[in-house]
């Protein structure tokens, strides 16, 4: 029987546009193995591309990633030297740059030679391509799948997948034929003495069948501004500049509404629209303008629930899961989603969470009041579906035994624990979704009010109400002090593992100031904090490794959500010790923060040690590096009077710095940190005072 293991991501470079995507190791050389490959959507459709010179292999001098900053294309460049059979002299003169970028149709390479030579050279350059058509989940599964045979149509040999994706490979100076279960491109390269010689190929191609699509393109590149950063600590500016650059590479779009953009959940496993993922990753972007915020809100909205149906778990104003192509199989697993899954227990609060904060931020209100039915919809399916039971709380449990056991944010079946490590029985109340819950019937009855439309009292009081219960029954006690504990079980006993899930509650408003203080201090203890971020779970849980998925390891969404309800409840030095604890993170990893990685003490190892499947980039974990900048100014924005507030921080985490290019909806602005003033400038009139 094969070996079926999930592929690891941690030693392997990326190139993205989505819906396209290509994973190969650090040489440049795409193989047939693991993720390695070019995706489109959820479809491998080249899995290995081998570049070989007289018959050998180059050998690999140096990797560049580039961000996609100051009009350069994000890609790659491999360097090698090429000292292959024919080629004179023991020093390496002959140099190869193997350069790769993606666009939303595709990828492509250019191959440039570079001699130092007296001579000329006259050289074979061959690059093998196959492909084997696999879904993402089979590549995910770790099933081998057999090389499909290349053909040749419309004037181009390429790829066809029976249910839609077709790809073409265009190499205008090549000899293109067939070897074995593949293309085989061919080139006789003359390269000049001390001189240059470049060749070029490209893959091409589209998918029928895919519900999503290239985001729209749109002057500027992206919807939200590219801020400029001047600190003490130049890292701050390469974190940000990496993230937006990777966050450019997950725009994505509806296929019948290429106007709404969204971001992708993250590469390789998520390249489509996640509710969860993607809400949380446009909230975090909301100072950098809103709209990718709208787009995500529209996106989600238009596929709303409508109906009650156990077997995709939609109901009447849910907000949906995920979307892909087709069902979603994980054999290994037993998972079986299909095409289109509402087992969210979260989203929905979220969703409307978004929609206050962007209309806080600015987005028109003509467009946020037509997204209001979906709200009330929204608010209505929290009172109505997501409390099953009638006992006041929000709770989920899978029926089918094949979708997802755990609908909160740590989806994993074993990620809800005891303080002894034992596993938790469903249905299952989790902490984090009732401070969401709570914010949502409270921004919600804002948003209500300021249109003028009824119910505004009537979720107040539910939220109060909710509150109330929350408190009862939740909160727990150790020998460290009270804490909310992590769920409540099958049985409404709260589940007492110390975990990271109670840091969401800070910064909603439904925690008094002893409880928020309670639970920022815990969230900072040594059991939790690891220098480098907030565990998942406690180091004194019985379940607890630091490489767990969601029982030790530290997600970079996680701590960043928990960075940013630090500050807006008034814990600063809590707040600008996290912030350089994930910027001394994002350091270990090339600025580029991957969607988890260790949960191992700062103080014993030189950087966290990466999770091996992260996926990286990662959408919430690239928006992360926003909070991480500003969170610490704690501003509140109300863009119906043109006004922010900002906290009276007497230091920044990062010393003195400038950030130009925040925006107010439209309007941009300056926020300068110096020697403890902050400052705040526009020049269009906004207004901006201390809180």
């Amino acid at each position: 029987m094969p070996d079926q293991r999930q592929p690891l991501l941690h030693d392997l470079v990326t190139v993205l546009s989505a819906p396209v995507q290509a994973w190969s190791g650090r040489d440049g050389q795409i193989r047939r193995h693991g993720i390695q490959g070019v995706y489109l959507g959820d479809v491998r459709v080249l899995s290995s591309a081998v570049l070989s010179v007289n018959g050998e292999e180059p050998e690999p001098l140096a990797l560049e990633i580039h961000s996609a900053h100051a009009g350069v294309e994000l890609g790659l460049t491999a360097s090698y030297v090429v000292r292959s059979a024919g080629i004179p002299g023991d020093d390496p003169l002959l140099l190869l740059r193997r350069a790769r970028s993606a666009r939303a149709d595709g990828m492509s390479e250019t191959l440039t030679f570079a001699s130092s030579h007296d001579e000329p050279l006259l050289l074979d350059v061959v690059l093998d391509l196959e492909a084997d058509l696999a879904g993402m989940e089979t590549v995910k599964s770790g099933v081998p799948a057999a090389p499909a045979a290349p053909a040749f149509a419309a004037g181009a040999w390429g790829w066809t997948e029976e249910t839609g994706a077709r790809v073409a490979i265009e190499a205008p100076d090549a000899e293109i034929g067939t070897f074995g279960g593949g293309l085989r491109l061919q080139w006789t390269v003359k390269v000049p003495a001390a001189g240059e010689h470049q060749v070029e190929w490209a893959l091409r191609g589209g998918d029928i069948s895919a519900p999503m699509a290239a985001a729209a393109q749109i002057d500027g590149g992206v919807e939200w501004s590219l801020p400029s950063v001047a600190t003490e600590d130049r890292r701050v500016g390469r974190l940000l500049q990496q993230s937006l650059s990777d966050l450019a590479g997950l725009r994505m779009a509806s296929a019948s509404h290429p106007g709404d953009t969204f971001l992708a959940a993250g590469a390789p496993w998520f390249f489509t629209l996640f509710g969860r993922d993607s809400l949380l990753a446009a909230r975090m972007m909301l100072p950098l303008g809103t709209e990718l915020a709208a787009g995500t809100l529209r996106s989600l909205a238009a596929r709303q629930g409508r109906a009650v149906d156990a077997a995709t778990a939609e109901q009447p104003g849910k907000i949906l899961h995920e979307v892909r192509r087709s069902a979603f199989v994980l054999e290994g697993a037993g998972l079986s989603l299909p095409p289109v899954y509402f087992g969210t227990i979260d989203a929905t609060p979220l969703w409307i969470c978004l929609l206050h904060d962007a209309w806080r931020w600015g987005m028109p209100e003509a467009e946020v009041e037509a997204l209001l039915d979906s709200c009330e919809a929204a608010l209505a399916w929290m009172r109505d579906y997501g409390d099953s039971d009638g006992d006041g709380f929000l709770e989920y449990l899978d029926e089918s035994g094949i979708a997802l056991a755990n609908q909160g944010w740590k989806d994993s079946p074993d990620s809800v624990r005891w303080r002894d490590g034992s596993v938790a029985e469903g249905p299952i109340a989790l902490c984090e979704v009732h401070a969401y819950a709570y914010e949502a019937a409270v921004s919600g009855a804002a948003l209500l009010e300021a249109f003028g439309r009824p119910g505004a009292e009537e979720w107040r009081a539910w939220a109060a109400a909710l509150a109330d219960r929350f408190r009862a029954a939740f909160w727990v006690q150790d020998d460290l002090g009270p804490y909310p504990a992590i769920a409540l079980d099958a049985h409404k006993r709260p589940v007492d593992g110390v975990s990271s899930n109670m840091g969401h509650l800070l910064g909603t408003g439904m925690l008094n100031a002893e409880e928020s203080a309670a639970v920022a201090d815990r969230l900072m203890h040594p059991t939790l904090f690891s220098g480098y971020g907030i565990r998942t779970l406690s180091t004194d849980n019985g379940a607890y490794s630091p490489l767990r998925y969601h029982c030790g390891a530290v997600w970079t969404h996680d701590s960043a959500i928990i960075l940013a309800g630090l500050a807006r409840d008034g814990h600063h030095g809590h707040a600008a010790r996290l912030s350089r604890a994930l910027l001394d993170a994002a350091e270990g990893f090339d600025f580029r923060l991957p969607e988890l990685f260790s949960g191992h003490d700062a103080g014993d190892v030189a950087a966290p040690l990466p999770y091996p499947a992260s996926c990286r980039p990662q959408a919430w974990a690239a928006s992360s590096a926003v909070p991480v900048v500003v969170a610490a100014l704690g501003m509140v924005p109300d863009a119906r009077h043109r006004s922010i507030r900002l906290a009276g921080i007497e230091e920044h985490p990062f010393g003195n710095l400038r950030i130009d290019g925040l925006r107010l909806g439209a309007e941009p602005f300056t926020v300068t940190v110096d020697d403890g003033e902050t400052r705040c400038a526009s020049a269009s009139g906004l207004r901006f005072y201390r809180r």
